[in-house]
């Protein structure tokens, strides 16, 4: 796939889309599987029969060659993250988020106060990264708003990242230059006619302009992108597909930017929409060995949507960021959730405190780290 590089990714995306991925997934064999787990250095071909039907019977090699791949490049290392949601205003219609305009529910915004004392609380555990959300309302969080609130969570925090609607490369070099070191946006899904049944109205119908997003961020300076697929939404192995050469196409663009992925699952939210695609633990485990395996100095991420032994086991398997003591309404962390005009974006099924948390990943022989990076040095 190296022959896309001088273009943007959504060319790559284009040239992708003519390619016949199921049948390729349903042709891959057992010997596919096993010559790609013994190759130093994996192709898009090797990718593909990993994330196929046939490496279903060859999860054990997969897993252990995937330890042995996390452990050199990231040693026992386990960073924790918190998620701090200050808006749920949103003006987009997505069918499968709480947040979606069609909910016709209180809204609220934080004012620059209550954000202090969110990121207070928070900070008070330790914490020292901290990802700043939103639902996706330029109106009501425009980038000004965005801006005051990194300038709220620098006092508290070493590392801010944030999760909120598309933004040109000019905004997101300015909240760079006001302590944002990472970014986190999710496409959703690939799959672009899907895409736009899923998300009716809105700006987020954009397709290509969120696509391209990661790539603003990375020509902003980001320090870190993050990129993944809600899965559930569509056939999870052509997602993972698109998610593991998106997250490539990124680390040859932009070599000094940290990449990241993350295969977080549909959630009950506040809506009648149910999934069509059936997506199981061995599905989540496959998705994430086969990341492992092809992109090494992938950063892989797991929040709080699945359960605390899911996430236990899954560690050992290539996790390097966890999300931990988690709260997904607006002012969660110091509100009482019982508060009448409280929502959650998604429920979550992992509910450990920062330091139940680390006593487990200390149990399983790994280092919990709280802050590996000082803005502005």
């Amino acid at each position: 796939m190296t022959e896309f590089l001088s273009k943007s990714f959504y060319d790559t995306y284009l040239a992708c889309r003519e390619r016949d991925w199921g049948e390729a997934l349903a042709a891959a064999s057992g010997a596919d599987v096993e010559q790609a787990l013994r190759r130093v250095h994996l192709s898009f071909s090797d990718f593909l029969a990993l994330l196929s039907p046939a490496a279903e019977a060859h999860l054990e090699p997969m897993a252990q060659k995937a330890r042995a791949l996390t452990l050199r490049y990231f040693g026992r290392t386990i960073q924790l993250y918190a998620p701090i949601y200050v808006s749920d205003y949103c003006e987009n219609s997505c069918l499968y988020c709480s947040f979606s305009s069609r909910n016709r529910r209180k809204r609220k915004k934080l004012s620059l106060e209550e954000i202090d004392r969110e990121a207070a609380f928070i900070a008070g555990t330790g914490l020292q990264h901290i990802l700043l959300l939103t639902g996706e309302s330029k109106k009501e969080s425009p980038v000004g708003y965005l801006r005051d609130c990194v300038q709220v969570l620098r006092r508290h925090f070493s590392s801010v990242a944030i999760e909120v609607y598309p933004l040109s490369e000019e905004d997101y070099a300015g909240l760079v230059a006001e302590g944002v070191d990472g970014l986190t946006l999710y496409q959703e899904t690939y799959d672009e006619s899907l895409y736009r049944v899923l998300h009716p109205a809105g700006p987020k119908r954009n397709f290509r302009y969120r696509l391209e997003a990661p790539e603003r961020g990375a020509a902003a300076r980001m320090r870190q992108v993050n990129i993944g697929a809600l899965l559930g939404l569509a056939d999870w192995r052509r997602e993972i597909l698109m998610v593991g050469l998106h997250a490539r196409y990124l680390q040859d663009r932009f070599p000094e930017v940290e990449i990241g992925a993350s295969v977080p699952r549909l959630r009950p939210f506040a809506g009648a929409f149910q999934g069509s695609c059936e997506v199981g633990d061995r599905n989540i485990v496959q998705a994430i060995l086969a990341l492992r395996l092809f992109l090494p100095r992938l950063g892989i991420a797991l929040s709080t949507r699945e359960d605390s032994c899911f996430r236990d086991s899954l560690i050992p398997l290539g996790i390097t960021r966890m999300s931990a003591g988690s709260c997904t309404s607006v002012g969660g962390y110091t509100v009482p959730d019982e508060a009448e005009d409280a929502f959650a974006q998604f429920e979550i099924a992992d509910s450990r405190s920062i330091p139940e948390m680390m006593a487990r990943l200390r149990e399983k022989g790994y280092d919990p780290v709280l802050k590996d990076w000082i803005f502005g040095l």
